[in-house]
């Protein structure tokens, strides 16, 4: 059955990863791309996503979302994993098409109101237009289908944290928003670095994609070669993890994940700001800000040749 989604984004290497397999992948209806700050700043992620539509011929609308977090002081844009222009540095033309002149939360809220039940919200970078949604009508709650988030850390697999011992990039960007996206009355599932990083994209593997997969895979392989010397650099390895297109993998196919449930909270200050908690047993404690929160979903384990499958089988198909 086909699901459709909106894919709430901040256009790096591995949101086009995880934007163009959604458009691959027959079993999802890629409705819109909403625009957020994060991995490039809000006005060259949204000339991204719609510089991604209008190459690959993509009928999804864009919408552009905020420009920084709810509370807390902007967080620099990723230029050292992205590059400058958020696509490792190709070249790349401006794009001639224009967004929706709704802000993305209200296209959001308006879209979800249309098809009540029907719509799943995926979201890959900061969640401020999700939380920006909320406190303009807290009513979608019940009317969304679901939503997928990708973010957080957990501890599972001793992962706990990239940008901070203990805190994920898109949570620690804006954990104001984290904590009222996951606190609400709508069901979350949250696929972090508890599973993203438990796959990898060697770079024979994108060699691959590159070779069988036409002119997307050649596009997905030339973007990659910055985000690939960054984690050469950084961690020694040849290839890099499935961050943003695991959020898709689970929407196409949640059998290749587990889950864990419980109320999942967001520290806010200090140094662990950006750390994701989820109590998952059911313990009784004098003070408690987990207890009259919903039990949410969190990934903890991947079965990660099948997504990697998934992830080319997509791509190669779309080719054709």
């Amino acid at each position: 059955m086909t699901k459709k989604i909106i894919l709430d984004t901040d256009p790096g290497i591995d949101d086009a990863m995880a934007i163009l397999f959604a458009e691959a992948n027959p079993n999802i209806d890629l409705i819109a791309l909403t625009t957020v700050y994060g991995n490039a700043e809000i006005e060259t992620g949204t000339r991204n996503a719609l510089y991604l539509k209008q190459r690959f011929n993509m009928t999804c609308d864009v919408a552009k979302g905020t420009s920084g977090p709810l509370q807390r002081d902007p967080v620099e844009a990723s230029v050292a994993v992205h590059g400058q222009n958020g696509f490792g540095d190709i070249d790349i033309e401006d794009p001639s098409l224009t967004v929706d002149p709704r802000p993305a939360h209200r296209y959001m809220i308006d879209a979800v109101k249309a098809a009540p039940g029907e719509i799943t919200l995926v979201a890959v970078g900061p969640l401020t237009n999700l939380a920006l949604a909320l406190q303009e009508a807290p009513e979608v709650t019940s009317m969304v289908k679901e939503v997928v988030i990708m973010g957080g850390a957990f501890g599972t697999h001793g992962h706990t944290g990239n940008v901070t011992p203990f805190a994920e990039a898109n949570i620690h960007d804006d954990p104001h928003a984290a904590d009222v996206v996951f606190t609400a009355d709508w069901p979350v599932t949250v696929v972090g670095l508890d599973v993203t990083h438990e796959a990898f994209f060697s770079s024979e593997y994108l060699d691959t994609v590159r070779d069988t997969c036409g002119d997307t895979g050649q596009f997905l392989w030339d973007i990659s070669r910055f985000y690939l010397a960054f984690y050469k650099e950084r961690m020694g390895v040849n290839g890099c993890f499935v961050h943003d297109p695991s959020a898709i993998a689970y929407v196409i196919d949640p059998s290749l994940f587990e889950v864990r449930n419980g109320p999942i909270r967001v520290v806010c200050e200090g140094p662990a700001e950006g750390m994701t908690l989820q109590k998952y047993r059911d313990t009784k404690h004098k003070t408690d800000a987990w207890k009259d929160k919903p039990a949410q979903n969190v990934a903890i384990s991947v079965n990660d040749n099948a997504l990697l499958d998934l992830f080319l089988d997509s791509m190669t198909a779309y080719s054709k």
